[in-house]
């Protein structure tokens, strides 16, 4: 299953180069690319004390620096892989970032420099960040509503994202979008107490009720969609809701308990989806055959992610072991390896994982590096500064290497 203050466009102007290679994306460079990662991939990454943003090539060991509204930020990847979202949850703002990468189908075009986008979202804690055909949304937590955002306006001036008044209570929800331009999403009816909702309807892009809820759940957390169906966690079982209204549960694995999926992923093939707790692990979902079935029963997962294609699940573990898995088999897809140091399970603020097919991304707290482990060679492991204390991290761009 994440803008209308005009100066945030002049913060191209602070980028920086913070590496001694250059950051010419066309440099002449002869790279083997069979251990390289691939041309056109980035990762951002933004801090948790300071407003520093960085901007990584990995290809070319080098980054920039730009600065964020503030900081502390969530990011997330838009839809096409070029743009980001910039979630600054407790100021209650949105911000848009441009790699200037456009993918073509077999090649990528360099359509300028990476920089801030002109749209902007004001919202009440926008918290929950979606991307699909086209748009970008937030759920605002703090009074239940969603605003959007077109990725065709990320460099339009003045433009803003969009608030749909949902007649929502304010509560931690989330939302999903479905092919047909409708959104499924979370109410809460105070049958449970806390935040989280327990139920999911369907609206159109006014917020008007399309299909109410038929199911109430003891509590709803994390989704994921694929456009025809979305699947949300819920202690009362994994809660499927169609794009026509239709909603059933799907029960979980025999021996759960009271553990439950609070996290959703989606994978690359539709209809199945990446169900993870903490309590047991992570397990494929199908919600064409209902079945559930185990990819790795593990209490000491400390990063459970989907590749960038969505073709594989990756495993970071708090002993600093990294295992992926090919969704389409099950079967390990990278075996066990030691990246990093061991990390405690109550350390306030952990590494963050992401990967790719060639590599796996992992920030480093405390040193204030990313580190960049080679998938398929244990010895091929870099460390790249970026800033004082990297907090999130998104991968963007392409796994690609053509140009026009």
């Amino acid at each position: 299953m994440k803008k209308s203050l005009a100066y945030l466009a002049t913060f191209a102007t602070l980028a920086l180069v913070t590496q001694s290679c250059s950051n010419d994306d066309n440099n002449d460079t002869v790279v083997d690319e069979s251990t390289a990662e691939f041309k056109h991939l980035r990762v951002l990454i933004s801090d948790e004390t300071t407003t520093a943003l960085t901007l990584v090539n990995p290809l070319q060991g080098n980054s920039i620096s730009f600065e964020a509204k503030h900081p502390k930020s969530a990011l997330y990847t838009s839809a096409s892989g070029r743009f980001a979202g910039i979630i600054h949850r407790e100021n209650n703002l949105t911000e848009t970032f441009d790699t200037g990468l456009e993918f073509h189908g077999d090649h990528v075009d360099i359509k300028g420099t990476p920089k801030f986008g002109a749209l902007t979202g004001i919202s009440s804690k926008p918290t929950h960040f979606k991307s699909n055909f086209g748009e970008i949304l937030t759920f605002n937590d703090g009074d239940g509503t969603l605003t959007v955002g077109l990725e065709s306006e990320i460099h339009k001036n003045g433009a803003t994202m969009k608030t749909i008044t949902t007649g929502l209570r304010a509560h931690h929800g989330a939302m999903a979008v479905f092919a047909n331009g409708t959104y499924a999403i979370t109410e809460k009816d105070n049958s449970i107490p806390g935040t989280l909702p327990e139920r999911v309807k369907i609206i159109d892009k006014t917020g008007k009720e399309l299909f109410a809820s038929t199911i109430a759940t003891k509590g709803i957390h994390g989704n994921a969609a694929d456009g025809d169906q979305a699947v949300f966690g819920s202690a009362s079982g994994i809660l499927v809701v169609k794009n026509n209204g239709e909603q059933s549960l799907i029960p979980h694995p025999e021996g759960f308990g009271t553990a439950w999926f609070g996290t959703i992923l989606e994978t690359n093939t539709k209809g199945k989806f990446v169900g993870y707790t903490a309590a047991k692990g992570a397990y494929l979902i199908d919600v064409i055959a209902k079945t559930v079935k185990p990819i790795i029963e593990n209490t000491d997962i400390m990063q459970c992610k989907v590749s960038y294609d969505n073709s594989k699940l990756g495993i970071l573990l708090h002993s600093g072991n990294f295992i992926s898995y090919d969704l389409n088999t099950l079967n390990v897809a990278a075996t066990e390896r030691n990246i990093i140091a061991p990390t405690l399970k109550t350390a306030t603020q952990k590494p963050q994982m992401e990967f790719t097919q060639r590599f796996v991304y992992i920030t480093a707290p405390a040193t204030g590096e990313l580190w960049m482990a080679n998938i398929k060679n244990n010895n091929d492991i870099k460390k790249i500064k970026v800033s004082n204390t990297p907090f999130r991290l998104t991968l963007m761009g392409f796994e690609n290497n053509g140009d026009h």
